[in-house]
C-alpha cells in the first residue's frame, strides 16, 4: 500500500505535460553528477522506498482531520532558483512532488499550474523527462476515470526513471528526490501538529524514526560527495532530536486467513511511540529549518 501510495504521487506531480515556463532556459551539466559505488543492493533500496511514508498519505490524514487547507504550508516554486545543481534538482523534484499531493487532496487544482510547470522543467533537465507520457497521465489524473490504468503508467514510469539513472549512475540523485519527498512531507506533518493535537497524527511523526535511519542509510552511501554531505548532516540533526523517540513492538496472536484456496498465517503486530513534548517541539522546529534551508526559503 505504501509503495502504491508513493506511485500514485509520482504520477500526480507528472500529471501535466503542459508549463507555461520553458525548459530551454534550464540546464545541467551531467558532468557534475559523479558518483561512487552503490553499496546498498537494488532489493534493499526497494524495500526503503516502500516504507517510505509517502506525502499523499501525510495530506490524506491531514484532511481527514479537517485541517484547514493552507497555502503557507507549501513551498513557493516561483522562488526556487533554475540557475542550480542536479542535486539540487533532485531534491527540489521530491520536494515539490510532497507538495502537488497536498494540493490534489484538497482539490486545489487552480494552484498546481505553477508546482507542475517547475516540475516538468526539472524532469526535462534531469534528463529523466522522456521516460513519462505526460499526455496520457495528464489525461487520465484528471478525468479521475481509469485509476488502474493511472496506477500502471506510474509505476512503469517509477521503474524507468529508477532504471535508467542507475544504469547512467546517477542513483545518487534519485536518492536525494527520495530525501526531498519525504522532508518534505514530514514538514507537512510536523506544521499541522504544531497547532492540532492529534495522536494519530503524532504517531505518524514518531514512526519516521525508523524511516529517517533507512533515508540516512542510503545517504551515507554518498558521503564522497560534498552536495550531498550537506542533506546527510542536516538529517543527522533530525536524527539527533529523533534519538529521543521510543518504538516498542507487540507481537499479537498469529490468526489464519485464506487466500487463492490457501490457508496462510500470519503474524498480528502492533507498535507504539513514545515521544515527549519537548522532543515533538525539537522535531518540528529542526524539520522546519532543515526544509527551508534547502528549498532556499528565508525565516
Amino acid at each position: 500500500m505504501l509503495k502504491h501510495s508513493l506511485l500514485l504521487l509520482i504520477v500526480i506531480f507528472l500529471m501535466a505535460a503542459c508549463g507555461q515556463r520553458s525548459s530551454k532556459n534550464l540546464e545541467v551539466n551531467m558532468d557534475d553528477v559523479d558518483t561512487g559505488e552503490l553499496q546498498l543492493s537494488s532489493e534493499s533500496m526497494n524495500d526503503i522506498i516502500q516504507n517510505l511514508a509517502s506525502p499523499i498519505e501525510v495530506a490524506a490524514l491531514i484532511n481527514a482531520l479537517n485541517v484547514p487547507y493552507s497555502a503557507s504550508y507549501l513551498a513557493d516554486p516561483e522562488s526556487l532558483s533554475t540557475n542550480t545543481t542536479s542535486f539540487e534538482m533532485a531534491y527540489y523534484l521530491g520536494a515539490l512532488s510532497a507538495d502537488l499531493g497536498y494540493l490534489n487532496m484538497y482539490q486545489k487544482t487552480g494552484s498546481e499550474i505553477n508546482y507542475l510547470s517547475t516540475i516538468n522543467q526539472l524532469a526535462d533537465a534531469l534528463q529523466i523527462g522522456q521516460f513519462f507520457d505526460f499526455a496520457t497521465i495528464k489525461r487520465l489524473a484528471t478525468s479521475g476515470t481509469d485509476l488502474d490504468s493511472l496506477m500502471f503508467i506510474s509505476v512503469n514510469s517509477f521503474n524507468n526513471m529508477d532504471e535508467y539513472l542507475r544504469k547512467t549512475g546517477r542513483s545518487n540523485l534519485s536518492a536525494l528526490m527520495i530525501a526531498g519527498v519525504w522532508i518534505e512531507g514530514l514538514y507537512l506533518a510536523t506544521q499541522v501538529a504544531r497547532e492540532n493535537n492529534n495522536e494519530e497524527l503524532r504517531t505518524m511523526i514518531g514512526e519516521q524514526k525508523l524511516v529517517l535511519n533507512d533515508l540516512l542509510l542510503v545517504l551515507n552511501n554518498y558521503r564522497n560527495e560534498v552536495a550531498i554531505v550537506r542533506y546527510i548532516n542536516d538529517l543527522e540533526i533530525i536524527k539527533n532530536a529523533y534519538d529521543n523517540v521510543k518504538i516498542t513492538y507487540n507481537v499479537g496472536e498469529p490468526r489464519t486467513i485464506e487466500e487463492d484456496s490457501m490457508l496462510t498465517v500470519v503474524q498480528s503486530e502492533s507498535s507504539q511511540v513514545t515521544m515527549s513534548e519537548e522532543t515533538l517541539r525539537q522535531i518540528i522546529q529542526l524539520t522546519q529549518q532543515v526544509r527551508n534551508m534547502h528549498m532556499n526559503i528565508k525565516t
